[in-house]
């Protein structure tokens, strides 16, 4: 019993119990012999027997037997929350809390070592059932041992409580890293949109500027060519007319591509179609300057 941890004391508690459940095991082989064995006596009575017999006497031993086994079972579920009882009771006298493992209960290692203890300790003797009729319960600590207890459970928890700090700690400055790396890549898409949003309306001035200027001129040429030539007076005025609208149609979709710019700057898709209409408009205003061209007078 060195192996698993305990003392003399507890190993001479663990030993009646396990005579206490091999005791009750053996009795309930011998009922499950005994079923078999009315079975013998009771209904094999004749040399031959058909398939729907012998079916029914399997399905009656059958439930027989389960009924039994469950029987066992349940009994020795609850014969092991007795001793829990009896456990728990002693150390809330204490005021200690005990904690189980169920998964423990089906550690082989430790499976094979109790197996090996009730092998070693009921192979060599056959002790009488007067051995099992003294069930001494459980003796209370002295207070040495609660002292001793209290100071252990004291220390783990200690123990406990310094390395839940530590870990503590370590997640603190983990996640005061996390925060200030996401500061800087906060700051560094702010950069990158005010960037981008500078060369956007950088671009945008510079085409709306050279725009202007090419109204200016077309309007300078049309007021020359008016001098010169009045049977296409209405032709150029219709002609700086629609320009002056697509101008102003223009400077509207160059505001509402601002907008869309302010709430979506990696949206370059408007601002390559917004080029496009500049360019067709620009050689609308070269087409209408060759046509100015054609009245003005030779130098």
């Amino acid at each position: 019993m060195a192996e698993l941890g305990f003392s003399e004391h507890h190993q001479n508690e663990v030993i009646n119990y396990m005579r206490f459940a091999r005791s009750k095991r053996a009795l309930r082989l011998k009922t499950i012999d005994s079923c078999f064995q009315d079975l013998k006596e009771s209904r094999l009575t004749e040399e031959t027997f058909t398939v729907d017999e012998v079916t029914d006497l399997l399905e009656g031993l059958r439930a027989v037997v389960r009924g039994e086994v469950e029987t066992e079972l349940i009994n020795t579920a609850h014969t092991n929350v007795l001793l829990l009882r009896q456990l728990f009771s002693q150390a809330e006298k204490f005021y200690l809390k005990l904690q189980t493992d169920a998964s423990e209960l089906e550690n082989r290692d430790l499976l094979e070592q109790v197996a090996e203890l009730e092998k070693a300790e009921f192979k060599s003797t056959n002790r009488k059932a007067t051995q099992e009729s003294s069930k001494p319960k459980l003796a209370p600590l002295n207070e040495g041992g609660v002292s001793e207890l209290l100071n252990k459970e004291i220390s783990r928890l200690q123990e406990e409580n310094d390395k839940l700090k530590s870990r503590l700690r370590m997640i603190e400055s983990q996640a005061t890293s996390a925060l200030d790396e996401k500061c800087k890549m906060e700051q560094a898409l702010k950069d990158l949109q005010r960037v981008q949003g500078d060369q956007q309306w950088a671009v945008r001035s510079q085409e709306i500027d050279s725009l202007e200027q090419s109204v200016a001129t077309l309007k300078a040429n049309f007021q020359d060519a008016l001098s010169t030539s009045s049977a296409t007076q209405k032709d150029l005025q219709h002609n700086l007319v629609s320009a002056k609208h697509d101008l102003l149609r223009l400077q509207d979709q160059l505001t509402e591509a601002e907008r869309e710019l302010e709430k979506k700057f990696q949206q370059t898709a408007a601002y390559r179609n917004m080029k496009e209409m500049l360019t067709k408009k620009n050689e609308q205003i070269k087409e209408i300057r060759k046509r100015l061209q054609k009245y003005e007078p030779d130098e």
